[in-house]
């Protein structure tokens, strides 16, 4: 707590093929596109699992609906149609038009169908045009089903061009997602939820191909969270290569090379920009002179990886098993008291997945200037839960040399045992391990509330120094444990919560007491809340 505190295939990019076939007149002459698609399916991993979650009765809203999915935010990216299809957000794997047909008519009454609830755009036709908050979309029907995006026969008003033509006289919205190529999805494309825009016109064209297509101007709605999209796509495709082109570019490396990933700065809000200064970048942590760090922990007897939970003894220190599995590099499995990883007198290598969290920086992030939360942190690459982002790095010192300073902002009080304990209100978690009993900080018999020591990250410090507070963070507070035992002095790692898309930016939980900090004066003091969560509590402390 800080300071204070009391699917590789061809099919999947191709929006609308579907509507083709369902402009022909009769079954038999769908049968060989019907069974091309079944032998497809049979081959694709996330097709059957769609199809065994459609058996079982397991898509998380299977009933279409209007408007926004509660849990689903703008920015919120798939890797495959089907994990759309699986949630409820967009309810078929190829159409481009997800719409309500006759069949909506009970459930709401007063309205004309079909109606639109989602469309999909991913460059299928070559009369598309995409200006971010505003779109030209082109109907469905009339493509070529081989996918070359060219037009072979008129469009219809039928099905979903018609649903959205409804949609524009009844003034309801639908939901946008756009589709990227992306070489790490396993279908070769992401797909990125954009919010809802309404439907603002509709006309028949002549198409490039010169056959008649509809087209219909969308605009994005007001008040909805800045959009990302063309941003994902550049730093998907172009970052690693492009990165002194980023707009706002004040500082190209923060890190100055210390980190295996370079770090850069930008700034779009000051006029003029300007880059983060004041403090000296430190991968590691730094210990205040009179403090003594405990000497290295006996080491496990492992060759090159540890792999069997019942001989490693690291591995006994984490409930007999290991916290992390070797997927994307190693994740952790879920969040401990405290994680105990290999160390220095450990027999087995670097590449061990009990160091997951020593392994340094795995993701390119970026420092960004923000319009009322200062400096804040995101990162160009898709996280996955439970991967390690950071470490808290600055000066080691003690707690109670912090009381006659004033204004630092940096610093980090490590909590572990206190948290283990359940003391000041803070949240314990369920999982068990090892600790030896001579580490708990007792007074008088009892349990300190305020931890002895600290992380100063006022004047030196890494990344982790700028990443914000939020009241929903998708980032989470691990203690890890690897050179030594002694939790007074563990390292604090931020872990990903949550799957966190490209641009989203990184966020924990700063653990502060509403009326716990007070001012030199007595005063409590009060600190207003920009996270911009659903659920903020509109207070920082």
């Amino acid at each position: 707590m800080r300071c204070g505190t009391k699917e590789k295939s061809a099919h999947d990019g191709n929006a609308r093929r579907s509507s083709k076939r369902c402009d022909l007149k009769s079954v038999n002459k769908d049968k060989g596109a019907h069974d091309a698609d079944a032998k497809r399916s049979s081959m694709r991993p996330d097709l059957k699992a769609l199809n065994e979650m459609r058996r079982k009765k397991e898509i998380l809203y299977p009933e279409k609906r209007f408007g926004n999915l509660p849990g689903v935010n703008v920015g919120h990216q798939f890797f495959s149609r089907c994990e759309m299809v699986a949630i409820g957000l967009h309810s078929h794997w190829l159409n481009g038009i997800d719409y309500i047909g006759k069949t909506g008519k009970k459930e709401y009454k007063g309205y004309t169908f079909p109606l639109a609830v989602a469309i999909v755009l991913s460059g299928q036709y070559e009369d598309d045009v995409d200006n971010s908050e505003e779109i030209v979309y082109t109907g469905q029907g009339g493509n070529d089903l081989l996918g070359n995006k060219r037009q072979i026969e008129d469009q219809k008003m039928i099905r979903g061009n018609l649903a959205l033509k409804n949609n524009m006289e009844q003034s309801i919205p639908v939901r946008v997602v756009r589709g990227h190529k992306c070489v790490t999805s396993y279908s070769n494309k992401l797909y990125t939820y954009d919010g809802l825009y309404k439907v603002d016109k509709y006309w028949a064209a002549k198409g490039a191909a010169g056959y008649t297509v509809y087209k219909y101007r969308l605009k994005r709605l007001p008040g909805q969270p800045v959009l990302l999209t063309n941003q994902v796509y550049f730093s998907r495709g172009q970052w690693s290569k492009l990165s002194s082109e980023l707009p706002g570019l004040v500082c190209k490396d923060i890190c100055d090379g210390q980190e295996n990933i370079c770090i850069p700065a930008t700034n779009i809000i000051d006029d003029p920009p300007f880059a983060p200064s004041g403090f000296t970048y430190t991968k590691s942590i730094t210990v205040e002179s009179g403090i003594k760090i405990p000497s290295s922990a006996p080491g496990c007897n492992c060759k090159g990886k540890c792999t069997n939970p019942r001989t490693c003894s690291c591995a006994k220190l984490n409930g007999s098993d290991f916290p992390y599995v070797s997927k994307n590099g190693g994740r952790l499995v879920e969040a401990m008291d405290v994680v105990f990883e290999c160390g220095p007198n450990c027999l087995c290598g670097p590449e061990c997945v009990n160091r997951t969290s020593q392994q340094g920086l795995k993701y390119k992030l970026e420092v960004y200037r923000t319009q009322y939360k200062g400096w804040a942190v995101r990162s160009m690459d898709y996280i996955p839960s439970g991967a390690p982002v950071c470490e808290y790095t600055g000066l080691l010192r003690k707690t109670k040399t912090l009381d006659a300073v004033s204004g630092n902002d940096y610093i980090f009080e490590i909590d572990c045992w206190q948290t283990m304990n359940g003391l000041g209100g803070r949240e314990r978690r369920l999982r068990d391990v090892s600790l030896p009993s001579d580490h708990a900080d007792k007074r008088d018999g009892k349990i300190s509330e305020r931890p002895d020591f600290c992380i100063d990250a006022g004047s030196s410090g890494n990344v982790a120094r700028f990443i914000n507070h939020s009241c929903e963070p998708n980032l989470f507070v691990q203690c890890v444990l690897s050179s030594h035992h002694d939790v007074k002095f563990a390292r604090i790692v931020l872990f990903a919560a949550d799957n966190i898309p490209a641009l989203q930016e990184l966020t924990y939980d700063y653990g502060y007491a509403l009326d716990s900090v007070v001012g030199p004066d007595g005063k409590i003091k009060k600190l207003a809340c920009f996270c911009g969560a659903t659920g903020c509590r509109k207070r920082l402390y």
